[in-house]
Parts: C-alpha cells; sequence; structure tokens
C-alpha cells in the first residue's frame, strides 16, 4: 500500500529534480550575459570574475568536497575515492588546458597572422563540453537534496559568465567570423540545460554521485584557481577584486551554514 509520506518524498525527488533544469536556464542566461560583455567589456569586469572565482572556491572547498567524501564513502589504497577523483579532476581540466595550449602555439607558429580558426572552435567546443557537465552537475547535486544543488547552481551560474565571456572571445579571436562565435556562444548557453534535463531520466548511485561530485570539485577549483582569479587579477591588482573573492566564499559558507 502507498502511504502519504512515500507520496510526498517522491513529489519532493521529482520537485528537486525539476528544479535543477529551472535552474540551469540561469546559467543558460548568464552565459549569455558573459557573450554580451565580451562585446562591450567595461573596467568592473574584475571584480565580477573575482566575486565568481570566491563562490567557486567557497563551494568546492566547503560544500562539494565535504558531500563527496560523506557519499562516495570507500578508500583506494588507504586514500578516499573522493580525494582521488578530486585531484583526477583537477588534473584532466589541466591537462585538457594544456593540449589546446600547446595545439594553439603549434597552429601560431604555421599562421602568418598568429591565428588558425580552428583552434578557437576547439577551445570553445571543449567549454560547450565543460558546459553540458555543469548541468549534470546541477541535477547531480539536487538528488543529493536542495541545499546542495543550490549551493552547486550558484557556482556554474557564477563562473558561466566568465565561460561566456571566454567562449565568445576565443571564438573571434582566431579569425571566426561573428555569426559562428555567437553559433558557439548559444551552444556554450545551451549546454547547461541540456546537461540537467538529462539527470531527469536517471537517478546516479550515492557512491557514483559522491565520485563525480569530487572529480567535478577538482576541475571546477582548477578553473577557479588557474583561470578566473587570474584573469581577474592580470589587469587590476586590486584590493577591491580581492575582497568580491572573499566575499563570495563567505556567502557560500553563509549558504551552508543556512542549508544545513
Amino acid at each position: 500500500m502507498l502511504r502519504w509520506s512515500d507520496v510526498r518524498e517522491r513529489g519532493l525527488i521529482g520537485y528537486q529534480e525539476h528544479m535543477a533544469v529551472l535552474v540551469a536556464l540561469g546559467a543558460f542566461l548568464m552565459t549569455l550575459a558573459g557573450g554580451w560583455t565580451a562585446l562591450r567589456v567595461t573596467d568592473r569586469r574584475h571584480l565580477v570574475l573575482g566575486l565568481a572565482g570566491g563562490l567557486m572556491l567557497g563551494v568546492v572547498g566547503l560544500d562539494l568536497l565535504p558531500e563527496a567524501l560523506e557519499a562516495a564513502g570507500t578508500e583506494v589504497f588507504g586514500v578516499p575515492a573522493a580525494l582521488l577523483l578530486f585531484v583526477a579532476g583537477f588534473l584532466l581540466a589541466h591537462m585538457v588546458e594544456r593540449l589546446l595550449a600547446v595545439r594553439q602555439a603549434a597552429h601560431g607558429a604555421e599562421e602568418s597572422d598568429g591565428r588558425a580558426p580552428q583552434v578557437g572552435l576547439t577551445a570553445a567546443a571543449a567549454m560547450v563540453g565543460h558546459s553540458a557537465m555543469d548541468g549534470v552537475a546541477i541535477g547531480a547535486a539536487f538528488q543529493v537534496g536542495g541545499g546542495m544543488g543550490a549551493a552547486v547552481a550558484l557556482a556554474v551560474v557564477a563562473h558561466d559568465f566568465a565561460d561566456g565571456f571566454n567562449t565568445y572571445t576565443i571564438t573571434s579571436l582566431y579569425g571566426n567570423a561573428r555569426r559562428r562565435a555567437l553559433t558557439m556562444l548559444f551552444a556554450d548557453a545551451a549546454a547547461p540545460v541540456l546537461g540537467a534535463a538529462s539527470t531527469l531520466l536517471f537517478t546516479i548511485p550515492e557512491q557514483l554521485l559522491g565520485g563525480y561530485l569530487g572529480l567535478f570539485g577538482g576541475a571546477l577549483l582548477y578553473l577557479a584557481a588557474a583561470e578566473i582569479l587570474p584573469e581577474a587579477h592580470h589587469d587590476h591588482p586590486a584590493r577591491s577584486t580581492l575582497l568580491c573573492t572573499i566575499a563570495g566564499v563567505a556567502f557560500i559558507w553563509l549558504v551552508v551554514g543556512v542549508a544545513g
């Protein structure tokens, strides 16, 4: 016999899963906002990137990693599986970036003007794939709980501004037509929504979910530490940028505390 508590629990799970798709729409809009800003760069971009980096760092250290350690549970040769996957995610993101950099340098040597359009498209396609996995992470986090989903979604939405900015910039920088750059921008914006929607079709087992969150956390930390924050301080090594980063971490601490 189906009890009311079972109905209510199933309804809550369904609500949280559908919330993942709705929240992913925020990532869609933020990605487009980043691309629009790439057309009209303002002097305040460093503050936005500083805040985004702080939000990402806070989510990884204060929410994603603790949850991954709890969910994954098992150890591999004396080390929690979630931590191994966390390091693997960091290294994977680093290797992808290095491979793209090597390819960019090779084409730069071959092209007289230093620009190879396919390099820009390859980098943009990698960002689209990354954004799709962002959407899967949102859906997976909502399967853990609403608080976890909200924290991960906030980090994804925050750094998708930078994703949109970089997708449009790098595509157009390497000599691709504006129409092609806009196409890649819209693909990058739609990817998180499709990724989150895919999690409506399946429920991730707890241990697998913990491992994935660890892997995603490592990649997210790399993006924050190696891409977002250096870019934020590159042209504007200002105290205000650092304060925005600290504010981002503090905000996530607040979110985790309230959700807990």
